[in-house]
């Protein structure tokens, strides 16, 4: 792999959450299409573009900030789940797979975060 962010265990599981969401999304109504689908899916994918982006060519506090636009992107899957399944689009099973799922990239993503935080010279 010829990029630093293709190391990244957050950027590996950001990339499978994406895949996993666009799956679950293929299941929505037509009318939720430029809605709900649209939104879970550019948050999904908003993940793990941003460790991408943030990964190259920036210091560990710019990286750091890039990683906290995929936290919030995170938490945004998160609250569009509750939205699915409140409005009936997701069933308990799919909810709980996926929402453990974004949970897992959103704490791996902080750990990254706090490490640069905390200096750890091996994620430069």
């Amino acid at each position: 792999m010829g990029f630093k962010f293709e190391e990244l265990i957050a950027w590996q599981k950001a990339l499978d959450l994406s895949a996993d969401i666009h799956e679950l999304t293929l299941n929505f109504p037509q009318d939720e299409k430029y809605i709900l689908t649209s939104q879970i899916k550019r948050a999904a994918d908003s993940i793990n573009l941003n460790i991408a982006e943030g990964s190259t060519g920036q210091t560990n506090k710019q990286f750091s900030v890039f990683l906290g636009y995929a936290i919030r992107s995170g938490i945004e899957v998160i609250a569009c789940l509750h939205t699915a399944k409140k409005r009936g689009l997701i069933d308990l099973e799919n909810f709980n797979k996926n929402y453990d799922r974004t949970e897992e990239v959103i704490k791996i993503t902080q750990g990254l975060r706090n490490s640069l935080r905390n200096g750890d010279q091996s994620v430069d």
